[in-house]
């Protein structure tokens, strides 16, 4: 087996059967916020004649930095098989078939599926709010020769599931950050610090935990970090190591897989791996498209490549910029003939929320500057007077006309992971509010309030009614946030359990969640 790197999360595999081309990502995406890292638009024409015409196309999910819509709707092969995920909605299959694939195929959620004589793929699906209304995907791909798990962003759980299909010689999987916590929050720098860090070891912990659950020959660390060109997000790049970001790039995990006596092996677009028929580690072969001193080049002198890099997009950015602006003629009134219905339709997640949310489209102190209040206890978008509040997101005004013009039913794949905005809390992280702008469609709602509604639920299902002991304590088998097995991801850190897949905390005495109000665990002491 071959799988060559086509940046970020994208993948060709190349099997004794046929190719699969994973996530190809080309174009800046999230308001020109994120550029692949390192660049992927120099790949050879070779290499982009086998990318654009593989056997098979498999999107994990419907985030833009891995469904790149114009660029698939532009260049690949509609004759190309799509490998759908066995997503609870059909919205990826939708929006496949909008862009001219015709030729699906649906997949059972963690069944293997033989797609070649040879070939078998099996997809698990991580389902929640979190990323759309199916949630995340992970590809497991075996041929006979080799196998190789394609995890990307997912965190399914539990976590053997990719390993229940055999050994794997290669192991994708990101480690870096993909969301706007902290770094567009109201902090001071000291606390702001305090947060990135943590956040920072939080994603390495998960990553580790996940490479040690698959046990692979060799790790490729992927899915990120995007660069940040445009001059206003310069500072969310990791070049020192000082800066307030929670994205650091492959060479700081690869030295933990180091440290840990994991191989790693680092990756740039058009780095071609060739693994399977037994092959050690040592034994795989890896070629890059450059020297190597070339690449280590990238991140010994990472400023000075991305001013480069930053410099041939300038033009491009500066156009961009001018096709923000959608003006509305009444935003409030949109917003509330939007909004209201589907808050009417969600009353466990209103409830949730349990908090008025101000919304400042725009400098409210200037011209065109509007400030609208998101009232979850009472069902109403109105304008804000000035009450009490426990959220705001400050955003420009042409931004919001803009996802508004564009009917944007996902504001956190359409406007948050932008970065391109500022947020303020009063308390704790409170996950109703992000799964409301997730979900501003009735087929989304109607997921998300079901969500609410089972998570409100003190029977969460076989899983949730076991306990386990652990460090003298007996802790309910799975964490009240997202589910996760917390027999895997769980562990004591002084007078806190901590769940490590998402950095959540609670008081071992009482099991009340410092990070959310509304979240408590089963636990008690063993004796």
């Amino acid at each position: 087996m071959r799988a060559t790197s086509i940046g970020h999360a994208g993948i060709l595999v190349d099997t004794v059967d046929g190719s699969i081309c994973c996530d190809p990502w080309f174009l800046p995406t999230f308001f020109g916020s994120w550029f692949v890292f390192p660049r992927n638009d120099q790949l050879s024409a070779e290499l982009m004649h086998r990318i654009c015409n593989p056997d098979f196309l498999y999107i994990s999910h419907i985030h833009a930095d891995h469904l790149d819509e114009e660029w698939l709707a532009a260049n690949m092969n509609k004759d190309t098989k799509v490998l759908v995920p066995g997503y609870p909605t059909r919205e990826l299959e939708r929006i496949m078939r909008r862009l001219g694939f015709t030729n699906i195929i649906r997949t059972v959620d963690g069944e293997e599926m033989a797609i070649g004589p040879d070939l078998t793929i099996a997809i698990h699906c991580e389902i929640s709010i979190t990323d759309g209304p199916g949630g995340d995907s992970a590809l497991v791909i075996s041929d006979g020769t080799g196998r190789l798990v394609n995890q990307n962003d997912c965190r399914s759980s539990p976590l053997e599931v990719l390993r229940a299909h055999g050994p794997a010689d290669l192991h994708w999987i990101q480690y870096s950050g993909a969301i706007w916590y902290p770094m567009v929050y109201e902090e001071t720098p000291q606390r702001m610090r305090e947060l990135v860090d943590a956040k920072v070891d939080s994603q390495f912990a998960r990553a580790m935990r996940y490479v040690e659950a698959v046990d692979a020959k060799a790790v490729v660390p992927s899915a990120g970090p995007p660069a940040f060109l445009d001059p206003d997000l310069w500072s969310a790049n990791v070049i020192t190591g000082d800066e307030l970001s929670i994205f650091p790039d492959q060479r700081s995990f690869m030295s933990l897989l180091a440290k840990m006596g994991r191989t790693g092996i680092l990756a740039i677009p058009g780095t071609e791996i060739e693994f399977g028929d037994g092959r050690t580690p040592e034994e795989m072969v890896v070629a890059h498209p450059m020297p190597d001193a070339d690449v280590q080049a990238i991140f010994d002198d990472k400023e000075a490549y991305l001013r480069r890099y930053q410099a041939d997009w300038l033009p491009w950015l500066t156009e961009m910029r001018r096709r923000w602006h959608a003006p509305t003629a009444n935003l409030l009134a949109t917003l509330k003939a939007w909004w209201e219905p589907l808050m009417a339709m969600s009353p466990t997640l209103c409830a949730s929320v349990g908090a008025l949310c101000v919304l400042h489209a725009g400098d409210p102190t200037q011209p065109g500057g509007l400030s609208l209040a998101i009232d979850f206890p009472n069902g109403e978008v109105r304008e804000w007077k000035g009450e009490a509040h426990s959220f705001r997101f400050t955003i420009q005004r042409e931004l919001v006309e803009t996802v508004v013009a564009q009917r944007s039913n996902d504001w956190s794949n359409a406007l948050f992971l932008s970065c391109r905005f500022t947020a303020w809390r009063d308390g704790p992280y409170n996950e109703y509010l992000y799964n409301f702008f997730k979900s501003l469609s009735v087929e989304r709602m109607r997921r998300a309030e079901a969500e609410a509604v089972r998570k409100h639920d003190p029977d969460r299902g076989v899983l949730a009614a076991e306990d386990f002991e652990i460090g003298g304590w007996i802790v309910e088998r799975t964490c009240p946030h997202r589910q996760a097995d917390l027999k895997v991801f769980g562990e004591i850190d002084g007078d806190e359990f901590v769940c490590t897949l998402h950095g959540w905390r609670f008081d071992l005495k009482t099991g009340t969640c410092r990070n959310a109000a509304d979240h408590q665990l089963r636990v008690r002491r063993a004796d």
